[in-house]
């Protein structure tokens, strides 16, 4: 019994060393952890501790029982086997005890260390985050400067077109204002034309009547 229990300390001992150091061993020892706090495995060790527990109670109230019949024959001679047994309990209750403590310290170093990976798990992806969301940041504001950049020049084109646009428009009151004076000096030349054109007639008319009437006076004369 006492060979096991020194074997279980000292191996709880070791495996505390190895939780101590940051090695390969310890994420094997802390995977293997991890498989037996899973399922069955909290309810053996909830059983073997509470096993162990009764075993140390039993050796603390034999070592009392002990000491109590001392004190009960405290004038007789102490008995050589009682003094083996006493040592015995004690070396027992000792052990075990150790053993209790080392496991309880195991199973907060396996919790502590998972909570530490969780929490730099934790910070790490903030970070993660936090430097994504600078860069979608910087790459907002890139993107923003060349939009306004696109709309500083779009407001110079549109200011271009506007100034071009009157510019033709002017243009083009001014060729519709020459067309209008055109067109009434094309219409006074027709005009015109057809006064010239009715003179023109008058005039032919008169010169054959004149011709006629010079033409007949003639033809009296010869008569």
């Amino acid at each position: 019994m006492q060979q096991l229990l020194f074997t279980v300390m000292f191996s709880e001992m070791a495996l505390i060393i190895v939780l101590l150091f940051k090695t390969p061993l310890r994420k094997l020892l802390i995977m293997s952890l991890d498989r037996v706090k899973r399922g069955r495995g909290p309810v053996v060790v909830k059983t073997v501790a509470g096993t162990v527990l009764v075993m140390l109670i039993s050796s603390v109230y034999n070592i009392m029982i002990i000491q109590k019949r001392w004190i009960d024959d405290e004038g007789a001679v102490v008995n050589p086997t009682d003094q083996v047994l006493l040592a015995n309990h004690l070396l027992e209750a000792t052990l075990m005890g150790a053993s209790l403590f080392l496991a309880f310290m195991i199973d907060r170093l396996h919790h502590y260390i998972r909570e530490l990976r969780i929490r730099r798990k934790t910070m790490e992806a903030i970070k993660n985050q936090s430097r994504g969301f600078e860069d979608g940041k910087a790459a907002g504001s890139e993107e923003i400067k060349a939009l306004e950049d696109q709309m500083t020049t779009l407001k110079s084109k549109l200011k271009e077109l506007e100034s071009e646009l009157e510019t033709k428009s002017k243009e083009a009151n001014a060729a519709e204002t020459n067309a209008v004076a055109l067109r009434k000096q094309s219409e006074g030349f027709l005009f015109e034309y057809d006064r010239l054109l009715e003179e023109n007639q008058n005039l032919r008319n008169q010169l054959q009547s004149l011709d006629w009437r010079l033409s007949h006076s003639g033809s009296k004369k010869d008569s």
